[in-house]
């Protein structure tokens, strides 16, 4: 498991997310208006519309948000009009990150995002410094209390999973980006519970960061995703599970 994705698990199992509720619902409602303008409102006919908005489900958002979210998209109801805006830099430790943000004022998040980086350690660089260790992945992540593993691989396998691993006390299936929601039906359909699944990049090599070093790289991760304008970030650190853990308890 890339360190990113076990340090959101461990957030993610410690109620994090449902402390920042509001502003993951802020988020989810910008992404679904965004895929809403760019694709269409019918979900049917929109992938990215339709995984926005099962993540959006899965957040137990109400229906009338979701629904108002694709009006504005659509032009149904008036609304801000946001653009995909990505950032690539360096953290401490000598880390790549990328940052996707929606925002209605690209000048303002650019300056925002390059003063978080730097009074946390890092710097920006220029676009294409460090995505090219990054590929575009469907990710799910399940705790191995929910499925036996030759049960699970033939499932995901047959819905079009590329690989199915062991990690520690979970599963991690990585599959091609059109292929998730598949997946996950599959898995809903034979009651097989996930603790993540998302559109995600998932670096193709790591960087080991230990001591001060990590603890100041997840502060840095930790104040972009709590911005705003921020959609994701990915990073290719390397940090053991159980610094993670005592990281997770000071943050």
């Amino acid at each position: 498991m890339s360190g990113h994705s076990k340090w959101a698990s461990i957030k993610h199992k410690k109620g994090a997310a449902d402390a920042k509720r509001g502003r993951l619902f802020s988020k989810l409602i910008r992404e679904i208006t965004v895929a809403a303008k760019d694709g269409g409102g019918n979900p049917d006919m929109n992938p990215g519309l339709r995984t926005a908005i099962s993540r959006a489900n899965e957040a137990n958002m109400p229906k009338d948000n979701i629904t108002k979210a694709i009006k504005k998209g659509t032009g149904e109801l008036p609304g801000v009009s946001y653009e995909s805006c990505t950032f690539e830099g360096y953290g401490p430790g000598g880390v790549a990150i990328i940052v996707d943000t929606l925002t209605d004022n690209k000048n303002r998040t650019s300056a925002e995002i390059r003063n978080i980086f730097s009074k946390r350690g890092g710097n920006l660089a220029g676009s294409g410094s460090v995505a090219w260790i990054f590929s575009s992945k469907g990710y799910i992540l399940i705790d191995k209390t929910q499925a036996n593993e030759d049960d699970l691989f033939s499932i995901c396998v047959d819905a079009g999973a590329e690989d199915v691993k062991v990690e520690g006390h979970n599963y991690e299936i990585l599959c091609e980006q059109k292929d998730l929601e598949n997946i996950k039906a599959a898995l809903k359909s034979k009651n097989i519970k996930w603790e993540t699944a998302e559109l995600t990049k998932l670096p193709n090599s790591t960087i080991k960061v230990a001591g001060s070093a990590a603890k100041q790289l997840l502060s840095l991760v930790e104040t972009l995703e709590d911005h705003d304008d921020v959609q994701k970030v990915y990073a290719n650190f390397d940090i053991p599970e159980e610094v993670l853990e005592e990281i997770a308890q000071e943050i």
